[in-house]
C-alpha cells in the first residue's frame, strides 16, 4: 500500500525535516518478556536515541509503533519521521483519488493509529498488546533497520512471508539458532 515504488515521486528528506535524522541500519534479535517489555538492539537503539532525544537530557526517548503498510509486522520510528510519513501517505491518498475518484481512508487511518511510547536508556519499551498480537510476535522479536524506520518481526512470520530477502530469512534462522531460540 505505502511503499516507495520505482518511478514514483518521493519527497526529498530535506523537504520535511528528515535530513537531520540518522538512518536506521542494523539488525538484532531480542527477547520479549511476559509483560511485553522488549529492548531495541544496541545499534538501532543508539540511532533511535539520536533521532528522538529526551527534552530533559536523560537517556531514552520516544519510539512510535505502527503496523507495517504491507507485511504482518510492525514498524518503529521517531517523532521527526512523522511529517515525512504523513506527506508520503497524503501523496498516495491524492494519487488514489486521482485514479478512482474516491478517497481510501485506510491509507491515513492505519498510520494515524500509531502508538508513541517511551523507551528507557537500555532501549526497553512495552510493546502494545494488540500490535504484538497482530504481528504474531511471541517471546522473540527480530529488529531490522530499513533506513527510515525499523521493522519488528516475529522470526517465524518473517521466514514464512513470500518476497522477503533470502539473506534476512537466513540471518533470522542463524540468529535464533545461535541464541537457542526455537522457531
Amino acid at each position: 500500500m505505502a511503499d516507495f515504488r520505482a518511478g514514483e515521486a518521493r519527497p526529498s528528506p530535506g523537504e520535511v525535516g528528515v535530513s537531520e535524522r540518522v538512518d536506521y541500519q542494523g539488525k538484532g534479535i531480542a527477547l520479549v518478556d511476559e509483560k511485553s517489555r522488549v529492548a531495541i538492539p544496541n545499534t538501532l537503539r543508539a540511532m533511535l536515541a539520536k533521532n528522538s532525544p529526551r527534552e530533559d537530557g536523560k537517556d531514552g526517548g520516544t519510539v512510535i509503533i505502527a503496523p507495517h503498510p504491507e507485511h504482518r509486522c510492525l514498524i518503529a520510528y521517531d517523532p521527526k519521521f512523522v511529517p515525512f510519513w504523513k506527506a508520503r501517505l497524503e501523496q498516495l491518498d491524492a494519487a488514489q483519488f486521482e485514479k478512482s475518484g474516491r478517497t481510501d481512508y485506510n491509507i491515513l487511518d492505519r498510520a494515524g493509529g500509531a502508538e508513541p511510547l517511551p523507551f528507557d536508556g537500555s532501549g526497553r519499551f512495552i510493546m502494545p498488546a494488540f500490535e504484538r498480537k497482530y504481528a504474531r510476535i511471541g517471546n522473540v522479536a527480530f529488529f531490522h533497520g530499513s533506513f527510515h524506520w525499523i521493522t519488528i518481526w516475529s522470526p517465524k512470520i518473517l521466514i514464512e512471508t513470500p518476497g522477503i530477502d533470502p539473506f534476512l530469512k537466513e540471518y533470522v534462522e542463524f540468529a535464533c539458532e545461535e541464541k537457542g531460540y526455537a522457531l
